[in-house]
């Protein structure tokens, strides 16, 4: 447990690091979240309208990976956030 402030203590310390993770975790928010919405939708509506067999016919799989999707831009987001906040921090003190 020790090992998360001492990241975000070498994040502290390297700001330019800190800019460029926050870059790439924004574009990688960017990618997962892209669509998402629609697809979710268009799953909901497969598996409503064929039930079981929308099931067994790979609609709980892909709901699954959609789920496992929306986890990975939550975490991008986060990330995205835990910079924003550090940068700020040393470029207000």
């Amino acid at each position: 447990m020790a090992a998360f402030p001492d990241f975000v203590a070498w994040l502290r310390r390297h700001r330019w690091a800190c800019f460029g993770l926050m870059t790439l975790s924004f574009i990688a928010f960017g990618l997962l979240t892209l669509d998402l919405v629609r697809l979710v939708t268009a799953n909901a509506a497969f598996l409503f309208d064929n039930g079981w067999q929308g099931l067994l016919d790979g609609g709980l799989r892909q709901l699954l990976e959609l789920l496992a999707s929306c986890v990975g831009a939550m975490v991008a987001w986060l990330l995205f956030k835990l910079c924003e906040t550090l940068l700020i921090q040393s470029l207000t003190r």
